[in-house]
């Protein structure tokens, strides 16, 4: 059995840019066939989406069973002579493993095997189960992978009792943040028309631009909530405005702005796009609209879980955790309709960038905490 490092490098070897796999999942999968894992090979296609290769894989039978999601698709490396390495060579630089993947998410992955290996050596009797999820879809579409796995999974009854998400969960340095939930993410591409013509017969034409900034202005004056209990308060964003005009001299003829939400669980999707248009009608203008629901938010309620997770991590680093719901989407929010979920795994903070790496220390450190989870778990 390789050990973490080993197993990091070798998958940040594989080109796995989404939804390409490039040999990750069968390096894992014969990994964990020699642990003993029963493999479970699960591609998925024909849902609006590129096909997407994934793998379920599980030993013990018996209950409580803990379940493990990550992972093994990764962001394109941008600018490759930007990189101090190659972005797929899986290198060591001083104290670094650097390589696309390397924390976000290869890194975690490798340490849970690792640590899985330490405990299962130790407890070759026990009798609960434990399980590996990974998917290839995780980076972008999210429509053929973890989703699709976990209805298989209820299908043939092996959904878990609780699981441990393997994201980048802190800021700074380990111990710093576990996440017990994800804000919700809502899309809109807001449209407003008017008449083309020339700056200098303004009577002749209708500059859509005054209407667009002050429905803009409206939406980015408004204060959705306060926040709640665990969820900082919704934010909305504008991303892009354009109009598309390659002269100074034209009145447009049309005007597109998109905006994004992250709200918090005091809203749903649905619930949100009726307080958009709400706000938009009131002032009074014709628009179009178009929504783009990415994700509901979702939140595992403090309780044994998350108190076993939060106190393995202080006994294991010294610091205690917060439990947070901030950052981007993951694929626990798919995992959420099935069972209690944590994120935990290494510090992101060069996650998606040039050089992106964990320390050796980190890399330890997570599979330190990963085998003592395991441990208070099932002993």
């Amino acid at each position: 059995m390789p050990d973490a490092l080993s197993i990091a490098q070798k998958l940040i070897r594989c080109k796995s840019i989404t939804p390409e796999d490039d040999g990750a999942m069968a390096y894992l999968s014969s990994v964990l066939k020699s642990m003993g894992f029963e493999i479970f090979d699960l591609p998925f296609d024909g849902r609006e989406s590129y096909p997407v290769k994934n793998i379920f894989a599980r030993i013990g039978k018996g209950a409580p069973h803990l379940c493990f999601a990550g992972h093994t698709d990764v962001v394109p490396p941008g600018d490759e002579s930007a990189w101090s390495v190659p972005p797929f060579a899986g290198e060591v630089k001083g104290d670094s493993l650097i390589g696309r993947g390397a924390s976000d998410m290869k890194g975690n992955i490798a340490a849970f095997m690792a640590a899985a290996e330490k405990f299962l050596v130790a407890n070759k009797n026990f009798t609960g189960s434990m399980s590996l999820l990974i998917t290839g879809d995780e980076e972008k579409d999210a429509v053929n992978g973890t989703s699709r796995v976990l209805e298989w999974m209820k299908k043939n009854n092996h959904v878990p009792d609780v699981c441990i998400v393997g994201e980048p969960s802190n800021p700074d340095y380990i111990g710093q943040e576990i996440k017990i939930g994800r804000r919700g993410s809502l899309t809109g591409k807001l449209t407003v028309k008017g008449k083309q013509g020339h700056v200098a017969y303004p009577d002749r034409a209708d500059n859509p631009l005054p209407r667009m900034i002050a429905l803009l202005d409206a939406l980015e004056r408004t204060v959705f909530d306060k926040g709640s209990a665990h969820f900082p308060q919704s934010n909305l964003e504008i991303t892009t405005i354009d109009v598309g005009n390659k002269a100074d001299n034209v009145i447009p003829a049309m005007a597109t702005a998109s905006f994004n939400v992250r709200f918090s669980d005091r809203w749903t999707g649905e619930a949100l796009e009726e307080k958009i248009r709400e706000v938009l009608n009131k002032a009074s203008m014709e628009y179009e609209i178009k929504f783009i629901r990415g994700a509901e938010s979702f939140l595992t309620q403090p309780g044994p879980w998350t108190a076993l997770v939060c106190n393995t991590v202080e006994a294991v680093t010294g610091h205690k955790p917060a439990m947070t719901t901030n950052g981007g989407t993951s694929d626990a929010r798919f995992v959420a309709q099935y069972c209690p979920v944590v994120e935990f795994g290494m510090v992101n903070k060069s996650i998606h960038q040039v050089d992106e790496f964990c320390t050796l220390s980190q890399l330890e450190k997570c599979e330190s905490i990963y085998h003592e989870i395991l441990k208070r778990y099932f002993v």
